[in-house]
């Protein structure tokens, strides 16, 4: 964990010095074997919500300027998102790297929460067979090139504060891999995440949706659904509402894409932005 993240400061810090702190080191205590440390520089930070504009600029620089090493998607090392060790294996296809990232969050999930509903494993089995390549695999088809961004991989209000020093947004506790520069609005979806609309029309100013650019908002709910079943599993599925949540939107998903679609996919729950 201590690792991952020292690694994924670092390489948003040689890309944007002033959007993350100076990481130093990270190690093992001495007189403490199995416990370790992140060492980083201090900044004196203002936590209000930042200026939807600056702030989105930001974050699609770091989108628009970085490059994989490898030209593909992966890191060079796995780190964490919360408490699960992320796959980072390097894959040339993101939506062979996105199923296999997600899938590992949903044993995660299992495993710490245990079964929830009859329908859950098998709505993600459509959702793994059917309705992943359905969407993802468009992006890198017909000629299309999807280039690997750097992204944050955790980007929500309580990863972000603003230098008193210099008035800028700073990010930290990242979770950086070279994905799909969309994934990292999944994120913003969820309910509890304060970037709402503002901050989703800034961005999309700055980087437009991908093509097909109409199927946009269903790619934002099925990268939404990683970023959620990582909230379930650090806080025990919150009574299983959040897995309620998780699987209203696969079912959607399910029946929009999936094998047996139907012409009107159900209720959308509604979302903040």
């Amino acid at each position: 964990m201590m690792e991952g993240e020292f690694h994924s400061l670092s390489t948003i810090k040689n890309l944007m010095p002033g959007f993350v702190p100076q990481p130093y080191g990270w190690g093992q205590y001495k007189d403490s074997p199995g416990t370790y440390f992140l060492l980083m520089e201090f900044l004196d930070l203002n936590m209000g919500m930042p200026d939807p504009a600056t702030f989105a600029g930001l974050v699609a620089s770091l989108h628009q300027e970085s490059d994989s090493p490898t030209g593909k998607f992966g890191f060079h090392l796995p780190n964490c998102h919360g408490k699960i060790v992320q796959a980072n294996t390097w894959d040339s296809s993101w939506s062979r790297y996105f199923t296999r990232l997600l899938i590992s969050f949903l044993e995660a999930d299992m495993a710490t929460n245990g079964p929830f509903n009859p329908d859950y494993l098998p709505a993600f089995e459509t959702l793994r067979v059917h309705v992943i390549p359905r969407l993802l695999e468009p992006l890198q088809a017909d000629g299309r090139v999807l280039k690997p961004s750097l992204v944050h991989g955790d980007l929500w209000e309580g990863n972000v504060g603003t230098s008193a020093g210099t008035g800028n947004p700073v990010v930290y506790d990242a979770s950086a891999f070279y994905g799909h520069h969309e994934y990292e609005l999944g994120m913003w979806r969820r309910d509890a995440i304060a970037f709402d609309r503002p901050y989703f029309e800034h961005y999309l100013v700055r980087l437009p949706p991908s093509e097909p650019v109409d199927e946009w908002d269903d790619r934002n709910r099925l990268y939404s659904i990683k970023f959620n079943l990582a909230h379930s599993v650090g806080w025990m599925g919150e009574s299983d509402g959040t897995r309620k949540l998780i699987l209203d939107d696969v079912q959607y998903l399910n029946n929009k894409y999936g094998p047996n679609a139907l012409e009107t996919p159900g209720v959308s729950r509604n979302v903040s932005w």
